[in-house]
Protein backbone atom coordinates (compact mmCIF):
# COMPACT_ATOMS: atom_id res chain seq x y z
CA UNK A 1 0.00 0.00 0.00
CA UNK A 2 3.00 2.33 -0.13
CA UNK A 3 1.86 3.61 -3.54
CA UNK A 4 -1.45 4.73 -2.07
CA UNK A 5 0.43 6.65 0.60
CA UNK A 6 2.69 8.06 -2.10
CA UNK A 7 -0.32 9.46 -3.96
CA UNK A 8 -1.40 11.47 -0.93
CA UNK A 9 1.48 13.88 -1.50
CA UNK A 10 -0.04 17.18 -2.58
CA UNK A 11 0.90 19.00 -5.76
CA UNK A 12 3.74 16.61 -6.62
CA UNK A 13 4.91 15.27 -9.98
CA UNK A 14 6.59 11.90 -9.86
CA UNK A 15 7.51 9.20 -12.38
CA UNK A 16 8.13 5.63 -11.27
CA UNK A 17 7.69 2.02 -12.44
CA UNK A 18 4.94 -0.23 -11.13
CA UNK A 19 6.25 -3.80 -11.16
CA UNK A 20 3.51 -6.29 -12.01
CA UNK A 21 5.73 -9.37 -12.37
CA UNK A 22 9.47 -10.08 -12.55
CA UNK A 23 9.39 -9.45 -16.33
CA UNK A 24 6.70 -6.76 -16.57
CA UNK A 25 6.66 -3.18 -15.28
CA UNK A 26 4.61 -0.17 -16.38
CA UNK A 27 5.94 3.37 -16.17
CA UNK A 28 3.62 5.75 -14.31
CA UNK A 29 3.69 9.55 -14.06
CA UNK A 30 1.53 11.28 -11.44
CA UNK A 31 0.86 15.02 -11.19
CA UNK A 32 -1.56 17.31 -9.38
CA UNK A 33 -3.21 17.59 -5.99
CA UNK A 34 -4.09 14.37 -4.19
CA UNK A 35 -7.67 15.53 -3.67
CA UNK A 36 -8.30 15.98 -7.40
CA UNK A 37 -10.52 13.61 -9.37
CA UNK A 38 -8.26 11.02 -11.02
CA UNK A 39 -7.71 11.12 -14.78
CA UNK A 40 -5.75 8.18 -16.21
CA UNK A 41 -4.05 9.01 -19.50
CA UNK A 42 -2.90 6.18 -21.77
CA UNK A 43 -0.61 7.03 -24.70
CA UNK A 44 -0.78 5.29 -28.05
CA UNK A 45 1.56 2.47 -28.96
CA UNK A 46 4.18 4.82 -30.40
CA UNK A 47 3.84 7.43 -27.67
CA UNK A 48 4.70 7.91 -24.00
CA UNK A 49 3.84 10.30 -21.18
CA UNK A 50 5.53 12.89 -23.40
CA UNK A 51 2.47 12.98 -25.67
CA UNK A 52 0.39 14.44 -22.80
CA UNK A 53 2.95 17.02 -21.65
CA UNK A 54 0.66 19.91 -22.71
CA UNK A 55 -2.49 18.27 -21.33
CA UNK A 56 -1.20 17.45 -17.84
CA UNK A 57 -0.66 21.02 -16.56
CA UNK A 58 -4.08 22.04 -17.89
CA UNK A 59 -5.71 19.11 -16.09
CA UNK A 60 -3.98 19.88 -12.80
CA UNK A 61 -4.89 23.57 -13.15
CA UNK A 62 -8.52 22.46 -13.47
CA UNK A 63 -8.18 20.53 -10.20
CA UNK A 64 -7.67 17.02 -11.54
CA UNK A 65 -5.08 14.42 -10.56
CA UNK A 66 -3.30 13.31 -13.76
CA UNK A 67 -1.96 9.73 -13.90
CA UNK A 68 -0.19 8.60 -17.07
CA UNK A 69 0.19 4.82 -17.47
CA UNK A 70 2.37 3.66 -20.35
CA UNK A 71 1.33 0.17 -21.59
CA UNK A 72 3.84 -2.65 -21.75
CA UNK A 73 6.29 -2.07 -24.60
CA UNK A 74 5.50 1.65 -24.72
CA UNK A 75 7.57 4.62 -23.54
CA UNK A 76 9.49 3.83 -20.38
CA UNK A 77 7.63 0.60 -19.61
CA UNK A 78 9.23 -2.82 -19.85
CA UNK A 79 9.75 -4.51 -23.20
CA UNK A 80 9.79 -8.27 -22.54
CA UNK A 81 10.06 -10.21 -25.77
CA UNK A 82 7.77 -13.08 -24.78
CA UNK A 83 4.94 -11.22 -23.03
CA UNK A 84 1.26 -11.31 -24.01
CA UNK A 85 0.80 -8.03 -25.89
CA UNK A 86 -2.88 -8.57 -26.74
CA UNK A 87 -5.20 -5.64 -26.12
CA UNK A 88 -7.05 -7.59 -23.44
CA UNK A 89 -3.83 -8.41 -21.59
CA UNK A 90 -2.82 -4.75 -21.81
CA UNK A 91 -6.20 -3.70 -20.39
CA UNK A 92 -5.75 -6.10 -17.49
CA UNK A 93 -2.29 -4.61 -16.80
CA UNK A 94 -3.85 -1.14 -16.72
CA UNK A 95 -6.38 -2.44 -14.19
CA UNK A 96 -3.65 -4.02 -12.05
CA UNK A 97 -1.66 -0.78 -12.08
CA UNK A 98 -4.69 1.34 -11.17
CA UNK A 99 -5.39 -1.08 -8.33
CA UNK A 100 -1.81 -0.75 -7.10
CA UNK A 101 -2.23 3.03 -7.07
CA UNK A 102 -5.36 2.74 -4.97
CA UNK A 103 -7.47 4.60 -7.53
CA UNK A 104 -11.13 3.98 -8.40
CA UNK A 105 -13.59 5.61 -10.80
CA UNK A 106 -11.01 7.34 -12.96
CA UNK A 107 -11.71 9.23 -16.14
CA UNK A 108 -9.65 7.44 -18.79
CA UNK A 109 -8.16 9.39 -21.70
CA UNK A 110 -6.66 7.09 -24.34
CA UNK A 111 -5.10 7.79 -27.72
CA UNK A 112 -5.49 5.77 -30.91
CA UNK A 113 -5.20 1.98 -30.50
CA UNK A 114 -4.90 2.34 -26.73
CA UNK A 115 -8.56 3.44 -26.67
CA UNK A 116 -9.40 -0.20 -27.37
CA UNK A 117 -7.59 -1.06 -24.13
CA UNK A 118 -9.74 1.54 -22.35
CA UNK A 119 -12.96 0.06 -23.75
CA UNK A 120 -11.89 -3.38 -22.53
CA UNK A 121 -10.95 -1.97 -19.15
CA UNK A 122 -14.38 -0.35 -18.83
CA UNK A 123 -16.40 -3.56 -19.22
CA UNK A 124 -13.93 -5.84 -17.42
CA UNK A 125 -13.46 -3.49 -14.44
CA UNK A 126 -16.35 -1.00 -14.40
CA UNK A 127 -15.43 0.02 -10.83
CA UNK A 128 -12.26 1.66 -12.14
CA UNK A 129 -13.74 3.80 -14.93
CA UNK A 130 -16.19 6.70 -14.62
CA UNK A 131 -15.85 7.78 -18.25
CA UNK A 132 -13.70 7.50 -21.38
CA UNK A 133 -12.34 10.21 -23.64
CA UNK A 134 -11.11 8.41 -26.73
CA UNK A 135 -8.77 10.44 -28.94
CA UNK A 136 -9.16 9.02 -32.45
CA UNK A 137 -9.63 5.50 -31.07
CA UNK A 138 -12.10 2.99 -32.49
CA UNK A 139 -13.10 -0.53 -31.36
CA UNK A 140 -9.91 -2.15 -32.64
CA UNK A 141 -9.82 -5.94 -32.32
CA UNK A 142 -6.14 -6.60 -33.06
CA UNK A 143 -2.84 -4.79 -32.74
CA UNK A 144 -1.62 -5.99 -36.12
CA UNK A 145 -2.64 -2.92 -38.12
CA UNK A 146 -1.07 -2.32 -41.52
CA UNK A 147 1.38 0.13 -39.93
CA UNK A 148 2.33 -2.40 -37.26
CA UNK A 149 2.86 -5.10 -39.88
CA UNK A 150 5.10 -2.78 -41.90
CA UNK A 151 7.09 -2.00 -38.77
CA UNK A 152 7.48 -5.73 -38.09
CA UNK A 153 8.76 -6.34 -41.63
CA UNK A 154 11.27 -3.49 -41.33
CA UNK A 155 12.43 -4.33 -37.80
CA UNK A 156 15.28 -6.69 -38.79
CA UNK A 157 16.72 -4.03 -41.10
CA UNK A 158 16.37 -0.94 -38.92
CA UNK A 159 19.44 -1.49 -36.77
CA UNK A 160 21.53 -2.48 -39.79
CA UNK A 161 20.50 0.50 -41.93
CA UNK A 162 20.42 3.52 -39.65
CA UNK A 163 19.19 2.40 -36.23
CA UNK A 164 17.60 5.17 -34.16
CA UNK A 165 18.22 7.68 -36.95
CA UNK A 166 15.93 5.65 -39.21
CA UNK A 167 13.34 5.36 -36.45
CA UNK A 168 13.40 9.14 -35.94
CA UNK A 169 12.88 9.68 -39.66
CA UNK A 170 9.93 7.28 -39.75
CA UNK A 171 8.31 8.80 -36.64
CA UNK A 172 8.67 12.33 -38.02
CA UNK A 173 7.10 11.27 -41.33
CA UNK A 174 4.18 9.63 -39.52
CA UNK A 175 3.56 12.58 -37.18
CA UNK A 176 3.47 14.96 -40.12
CA UNK A 177 1.12 12.68 -42.09
CA UNK A 178 -1.47 12.50 -39.30
CA UNK A 179 -1.44 16.22 -38.45
CA UNK A 180 -3.72 19.04 -39.51
CA UNK A 181 -0.98 21.61 -38.88
CA UNK A 182 2.38 19.87 -38.62
CA UNK A 183 4.24 22.89 -37.25
CA UNK A 184 4.28 21.21 -33.83
CA UNK A 185 6.54 18.42 -35.17
CA UNK A 186 9.90 19.92 -34.18
CA UNK A 187 13.25 18.21 -33.61
CA UNK A 188 12.69 18.29 -29.85
CA UNK A 189 9.25 16.69 -30.26
CA UNK A 190 10.70 13.91 -32.41
CA UNK A 191 13.32 13.41 -29.70
CA UNK A 192 10.54 13.07 -27.12
CA UNK A 193 8.70 10.47 -29.18
CA UNK A 194 11.82 8.39 -29.84
CA UNK A 195 13.58 8.50 -26.46
CA UNK A 196 12.38 5.02 -25.57
CA UNK A 197 13.68 3.53 -28.81
CA UNK A 198 16.96 5.40 -28.43
CA UNK A 199 17.44 3.95 -24.96
CA UNK A 200 16.68 0.35 -25.95
CA UNK A 201 16.43 -0.14 -29.70
CA UNK A 202 16.76 -3.93 -29.56
CA UNK A 203 14.03 -4.21 -26.93
CA UNK A 204 11.77 -1.84 -28.85
CA UNK A 205 12.10 -3.77 -32.10
CA UNK A 206 11.45 -7.10 -30.36
CA UNK A 207 8.39 -5.64 -28.60
CA UNK A 208 7.01 -4.31 -31.91
CA UNK A 209 7.35 -7.77 -33.45
CA UNK A 210 5.65 -9.35 -30.42
CA UNK A 211 2.80 -6.80 -30.61
CA UNK A 212 2.24 -7.49 -34.30
CA UNK A 213 2.04 -11.22 -33.60
CA UNK A 214 -0.24 -10.93 -30.56
CA UNK A 215 -3.53 -12.82 -30.69
CA UNK A 216 -6.64 -11.64 -28.91
CA UNK A 217 -8.30 -13.99 -26.46
CA UNK A 218 -11.57 -12.05 -26.28
CA UNK A 219 -13.34 -9.94 -28.90
CA UNK A 220 -14.35 -6.42 -27.90
CA UNK A 221 -17.42 -5.89 -30.06
CA UNK A 222 -19.76 -8.34 -28.27
CA UNK A 223 -19.00 -6.49 -25.01
CA UNK A 224 -19.44 -2.86 -26.13
CA UNK A 225 -23.02 -2.75 -24.84
CA UNK A 226 -21.69 -3.68 -21.36
CA UNK A 227 -19.75 -0.40 -21.09
CA UNK A 228 -21.95 1.54 -18.69
CA UNK A 229 -19.82 4.69 -18.40
CA UNK A 230 -20.15 7.57 -20.90
CA UNK A 231 -17.74 7.63 -23.83
CA UNK A 232 -16.70 10.73 -25.74
CA UNK A 233 -14.84 10.23 -29.03
CA UNK A 234 -12.63 13.15 -30.06
CA UNK A 235 -11.88 13.30 -33.78
CA UNK A 236 -9.57 15.63 -35.66
CA UNK A 237 -11.48 17.58 -38.29
CA UNK A 238 -8.63 18.09 -40.77
CA UNK A 239 -8.00 15.46 -43.47
CA UNK A 240 -5.36 13.08 -42.13
CA UNK A 241 -4.18 9.51 -42.17
CA UNK A 242 -5.35 7.05 -39.54
CA UNK A 243 -8.20 7.33 -37.06
CA UNK A 244 -11.33 5.17 -36.74
CA UNK A 245 -13.18 4.24 -39.91
CA UNK A 246 -16.73 5.61 -40.34
CA UNK A 247 -18.14 2.12 -39.79
CA UNK A 248 -16.33 1.86 -36.47
CA UNK A 249 -17.81 5.16 -35.30
CA UNK A 250 -21.27 3.95 -36.28
CA UNK A 251 -20.68 0.72 -34.38
CA UNK A 252 -19.71 2.64 -31.24
CA UNK A 253 -22.80 4.85 -31.58
CA UNK A 254 -25.11 1.85 -31.98
CA UNK A 255 -23.52 -0.29 -29.26
CA UNK A 256 -22.53 2.05 -26.42
CA UNK A 257 -25.30 3.12 -24.03
CA UNK A 258 -23.86 6.65 -23.65
CA UNK A 259 -21.80 7.89 -26.61
CA UNK A 260 -20.88 11.30 -28.01
CA UNK A 261 -18.68 12.33 -30.93
CA UNK A 262 -16.92 15.70 -31.00
CA UNK A 263 -14.88 16.92 -33.96
CA UNK A 264 -12.07 19.40 -33.34
CA UNK A 265 -11.68 21.60 -36.44
CA UNK A 266 -8.31 21.95 -38.14
CA UNK A 267 -6.43 19.23 -36.25
CA UNK A 268 -5.38 15.69 -37.08
CA UNK A 269 -4.96 12.47 -35.12
CA UNK A 270 -2.91 14.00 -32.28
CA UNK A 271 -5.55 16.27 -30.78
CA UNK A 272 -3.53 16.35 -27.54
CA UNK A 273 -0.65 17.97 -29.45
CA UNK A 274 -2.49 20.44 -31.67
CA UNK A 275 -5.33 21.34 -29.28
CA UNK A 276 -4.53 20.11 -25.74
CA UNK A 277 -7.21 22.39 -24.29
CA UNK A 278 -9.83 20.45 -26.27
CA UNK A 279 -8.85 17.25 -24.44
CA UNK A 280 -9.22 18.91 -21.04
CA UNK A 281 -12.53 20.47 -22.10
CA UNK A 282 -13.76 16.99 -23.08
CA UNK A 283 -12.89 15.63 -19.62
CA UNK A 284 -14.66 18.53 -17.90
CA UNK A 285 -17.69 18.21 -20.19
CA UNK A 286 -18.01 14.47 -19.61
CA UNK A 287 -17.78 14.94 -15.84
CA UNK A 288 -20.42 17.68 -16.00
CA UNK A 289 -22.73 15.45 -18.04
CA UNK A 290 -22.34 12.65 -15.50
CA UNK A 291 -23.11 15.00 -12.63
CA UNK A 292 -26.21 16.33 -14.39
CA UNK A 293 -27.45 12.80 -15.11
CA UNK A 294 -27.18 11.79 -11.45
CA UNK A 295 -29.30 14.78 -10.35
CA UNK A 296 -32.18 14.04 -12.73
CA UNK A 297 -35.36 12.82 -11.02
Amino acid sequence: MWLLAFLTLADSTQAFPVVLSPAESLQVTVAGAAAGKPVVLVPGLFGSAFTYRNVIPRLTAAGYRAIVIEPLGVGGSGRPERADYSLTAQADRLAATIDRLGVTRAMVVAHSTSASMAYRLAYRRPDLVRGIVSIEGGPVEVLATSGMRRAMELAPWIKLFGGVRLVRKAIRKNLVAVSGDASWVSDSVVDGYTVGAARDLDGTLKAVIAMARAREHERLRPHLSEIACPVLLLLGGAPHDGGPRPGEVIELAESLPAFTVDTVPGVGAFVQEERPEAVVAAVVRLDAARAAATTLP
